[in-house]
C-alpha cells in the first residue's frame, strides 16, 4: 500500500473519472457567459454606430450563442474521449488543413468581406472563423515539435528557426485577412511555448525583439491601427470618433461602482457600447455586477489557469511531455486572450476585438475553446487511468 501511495501523482484524486474542479469552473464560466450574453443582447444596442436590432434579431443572436455553447460542449466531450496520443499522430495534417483554410480566406471572392476583413466562411447564416481553431492547432503542432527534442531546441536553428517558419506562414496569412489581434495572440503563445520548452533565453530574446519590431512596424504602417493606439491613451478627447468604443466602455465600468446597477439594468448596453455581447462583454459585467463581479470573474479565470498548469505539472512528473506542452500552450492561450479582453475593456491596451474565453458571444471562439478544454480533459483522463492501474 505504501508503494502505491508513493507512485501516485501529487494532487491527483484517481477516484474521480475527471477533474471536478476544472469541469466546475468551465461550467460556471459558460453558464455565466450565457446569462451575460443574454443581458447584453437585450435592448436597442449601439444605435449611434448602426447596430440597432429588432426583437426577433435579438432573440436569434441569443439563440445562436446557446447553439454554439451546445455544439462546443459536445465537441469538448468528444475530444475528451479520444486518447491524447491520437492527436499527436494527426496534428501535422490538421495544421496543414488550418493553413489551407487561412489561405483560401485571402483569395478574393471565396470569402465574404465583413468590416474590411475576410475572416469568415459563411455557411448559410453561420459564420466560421478558421483563425480561432488555428490557434489551438498551433499549440498541438508546437507541442509535438518540442517533445523529445531536448538537445535540438538548445540550438538556434532547432529551437527558433524551424518552428518559426510555419508559424510565420500562419502570421502572414492572418495579417492578409487582416486579423492583427489573432496574429499577436499566436506569436505570444508560440514564444511562451518556446520558453517553457527550454529554448535558450538569448535565442528567445532575439525572437521576441524581432516579433515586437514587426508588430510595431505593422502598427505604424496602418493608419487605422495607429489611430487606435493614439486614441486609447485619451479616448475622451475624441469620444465620438476613434475613442467612442473605449470611452463608452469606461463609462459603463465607472457606473457599476462596487456592486453594480443590477443584472439586466445596464444603460450603456442599450444605446452606446458596440459589440456589447462579445468584444465589450466585461464592460457590461462591470456595470451590472460592479467591482465585486469583476473580482469574482478574475478569480474564476485564475482557478481555471491554476488547474490547467496543475495538469501540466502532473504530465511532466509522469513523463508525458506532449501532454505537458499542450496544457502549457492552452494555459497561455486562455491567459493571453483573457488579459487582452480585460485590458481593452479597462483601457489598458489599445482597442482590439478579442473575445473573453468561454463567455463572449462568438460560435467559432466558443467551439475552439471547448476543443482546447477537451484536450485538457483527455490528458487528465490518461493520468487518472494510469494511476488507477498503479493502485491495482
Amino acid at each position: 500500500m505504501l508503494r502505491n501511495k508513493i507512485t501516485l501523482m501529487p494532487g491527483l484524486d484517481s477516484s474521480s473519472r475527471f477533474d471536478v474542479t476544472l469541469a466546475s469552473v468551465v461550467g460556471i464560466l459558460i453558464t455565466t457567459g450565457v446569462v451575460m450574453v443574454f443581458s447584453a443582447s437585450v435592448g436597442v444596442q449601439s444605435v449611434l454606430v448602426g447596430e440597432s436590432y429588432s426583437s426577433l434579431e435579438t432573440l436569434l443572436r441569443i439563440a445562436k450563442h446557446i447553439v454554439s455553447v451546445v455544439v462546443g460542449i459536445s465537441v469538448m466531450v468528444l475530444v475528451a474521449s479520444i486518447d491524447i496520443n491520437s492527436w499527436r499522430r494527426i496534428n501535422r495534417g490538421l495544421f496543414f488543413v488550418g493553413i489551407l483554410l487561412l489561405a483560401i480566406l485571402v483569395i478574393p471572392g471565396l470569402a465574404e468581406k465583413i468590416n474590411g476583413s475576410r475572416r469568415w466562411f459563411q455557411v448559410g447564416s453561420i459564420g466560421i472563423q478558421p483563425s480561432e481553431i488555428v490557434k489551438v492547432l498551433v499549440i498541438l503542432y508546437l507541442a509535438d515539435y518540442y517533445t523529445g527534442r531536448s538537445v535540438e531546441v538548445r540550438s538556434f536553428i532547432g529551437g527558433i528557426i524551424k518552428p518559426a517558419i510555419p508559424i510565420s506562414i500562419i502570421g502572414v496569412l492572418l495579417l492578409l485577412e487582416p486579423d492583427f489581434g489573432s496574429t499577436a495572440v499566436v506569436l505570444f503563445v508560440a514564444l511562451g511555448m518556446m520558453f517553457l520548452s527550454g529554448v535558450r533565453l538569448y535565442h528567445l530574446s532575439g525572437a521576441l525583439i524581432s516579433a515586437v519590431v514587426v508588430l510595431v512596424v505593422l502598427v505604424r504602417l496602418n493608419p487605422e491601427r495607429m489611430e487606435r493606439l493614439l486614441c486609447f491613451q485619451n479616448p475622451f478627447e475624441n469620444a465620438l470618433g476613434c475613442g467612442y468604443q473605449l470611452s463608452q466602455a469606461l463609462i459603463a465600468i465607472g457606473s457599476g461602482e462596487w456592486f453594480g446597477v443590477g443584472l439586466g439594468s445596464s444603460v450603456q448596453k442599450l444605446f452606446y457600447i458596440p459589440h456589447a455581447n462579445n468584444d465589450f462583454l466585461v464592460a457590461v459585467i462591470a456595470e451590472e455586477l460592479g467591482f465585486l463581479g469583476i473580482c469574482l470573474l478574475i478569480l474564476l479565470y485564475a482557478v481555471l489557469l491554476w488547474q490547467i498548469f496543475r495538469i501540466a505539472r502532473r504530465s511532466l512528473v509522469s513523463g508525458d511531455l506532449f501532454g505537458a506542452r499542450i496544457c502549457q500552450g492552452i494555459g497561455l492561450l486562455l491567459a493571453v486572450q483573457t488579459m487582452i479582453h480585460l485590458g481593452v475593456n479597462f483601457g489598458v491596451v489599445p482597442t482590439k476585438g478579442i473575445n473573453i474565453p468561454l463567455m463572449s458571444s462568438g460560435g467559432s471562439s466558443m467551439v475552439a475553446t471547448c476543443f482546447a478544454i477537451g484536450l485538457l480533459f483527455s490528458i487528465d483522463r490518461n493520468h487518472r487511468d494510469s494511476n488507477r492501474l498503479v493502485r491495482k
